[in-house]
């Protein structure tokens, strides 16, 4: 099945996304920092069961080719975005559909799966947090200056971007996450993780060096019936390297 791209116009922007499959459960994939569904999903895009399942990946407005506008992030930028997601997996007709989350993708299923409860069917994460802490303040600084980066992460994102746009925005984000450590409880979305009512699939990749292994336990702790996987190899990108045996576990337990 070939992989289709379109764009959509929802709550006032364009939204760029893929398409695959032709399954009657539909999946919308969430990005990362500064990812799109190109940079961030190849192997779930080629390989996940295209007649189970109709794949969709997104680019959130100001990443991938859902610029512009250009990014940016005020306070409430998780809640936008998983408003964006929801009205554009509706805007495309689809009633109901399960989310796959990675990173920042991750905290926007939660947060959607939490407020449109009656539109998600199951909610998989992975390299997800609901609050942000001093130590993951050290960790995101850490990665502020992207010419540090290493070549095989950076260059797709620069060749998307261009360097001044990639460098600009990853240090953006940087201060537009670093904002909820300014809260005393630190939290992104701590106090919806107990509304989340459908099956939740958690994945953690125990060498994560960006999202200590806390974050992971704590959403697992407070979604009531939800399940914690620990892949002992894995890193943030586990869904990247460790592709066949990551597709394997989420599409069993989306059936």
């Amino acid at each position: 099945t070939a992989i289709t791209s379109g764009k959509i116009q929802v709550n006032g922007v364009h939204l760029h996304y893929q398409k695959t499959g032709e399954g009657s459960h539909a999946v919308l994939l969430l990005p990362g920092m500064l990812g799109s569904g190109q940079t961030d999903f190849g192997p779930q895009l080629k390989s996940m069961n295209k007649q189970l399942f109709t794949i969709v990946a997104w680019d959130p407005r100001g990443y991938g080719q859902s610029i512009p506008p250009p990014r940016d992030f005020p306070p409430d930028f998780f809640e936008r975005d998983a408003k964006d997601a929801v009205d554009l997996m509706q805007a495309l007709k689809f009633k109901k559909f399960s989310l796959l989350g990675w990173s920042d993708g991750g905290i926007t299923a939660l947060i959607a799966a939490a407020k449109y409860p009656t539109l998600i069917h199951k909610l998989v994460v992975w390299g997800a947090n609901a609050s942000v802490t001093q130590e993951d303040v050290r960790i995101y600084n850490g990665i502020r200056d992207v010419s540090k980066w290493s070549e095989k992460v950076k260059k797709p994102l620069e060749e998307m971007y261009g360097h001044k746009y990639f460098a600009k925005t990853c240090e953006a984000w940087v201060d537009g996450i670093s904002h909820f450590a300014k809260k005393s409880d630190g939290s992104i979305c701590q106090q919806l993780l107990p509304d989340i009512k459908c099956p939740t699939f958690i994945i953690h990749g125990e060498k994560d060096p960006l999202v200590p292994q806390a974050h992971a336990e704590y959403i697992h702790k407070h979604i009531k019936g939800s399940w914690l996987l620990l892949m002992p190899e894995g890193k943030h990108n586990l869904h990247l390297r460790f592709a066949e045996d990551f597709n394997r576990q989420v599409e069993a337990f989306l059936l």
